[in-house]
């Protein structure tokens, strides 16, 4: 299966297992038209008890483990994390998914909600972080890969204005 097929293949599989969540990341700007690579899919979630649960037997079902344990333990991840602050990076078997609970500090779910769009991926509906939002949010991180990409998504706003009306 291709990089691209897992990832598809990750985001329907949450959409159809209810969980609420919003792409961000790379991915997120792949899927607003920005002519980008990404080797993985960031998603933020809804910390609340009931999407935690759906979200924790979703990835336990695909085998999901803490990719960056240097001594491959496998260690999956916990409601507990899910329901925090921070960022699990984590193997599954259709590939990576980095699950963040924040952006930063104060940008979860709810605080980044008004600033999604929604996007058709074949059957199902996506909530994605919009490309302002997310234009601001590389800027912030301000590390090398994130400072690589930026003009390219501006490129791609800036495009996209051009074309409304």
């Amino acid at each position: 299966m291709s990089l691209a097929e897992a990832t598809g293949r990750t985001l329907v599989e949450l959409v159809e297992a209810r969980i609420e969540f919003i792409v961000v990341g790379l991915t997120a700007a792949v899927a607003l038209g920005a002519p980008v690579v990404t080797f993985d899919l960031d998603i933020v979630h809804r910390r609340t008890p009931e999407n935690a649960d759906r979200l924790l037997a979703w990835l336990l079902d695909r085998e999901a483990h803490h990719r960056f344990d240097l001594a491959n333990r496998r260690l999956p991840p916990t409601r507990e994390l899910l329901l925090g602050q921070g960022h699990l990076n984590l193997q599954t078997s259709f590939g990576p998914l980095d699950v963040l609970c924040e952006l930063g500090a104060g940008e979860g779910y709810e605080e980044l909600f008004d600033d999604t769009v929604l996007v058709e991926l074949g059957s199902v509906v996506l909530r994605v972080l919009g490309l302002p939002r997310l234009i601001e949010v590389k800027a912030r991180a301000g590390r090398p890969k994130d400072r690589a990409v930026l003009p390219v998504l501006i490129a791609t706003l800036d495009e996209q204005k051009r074309r409304i009306p």
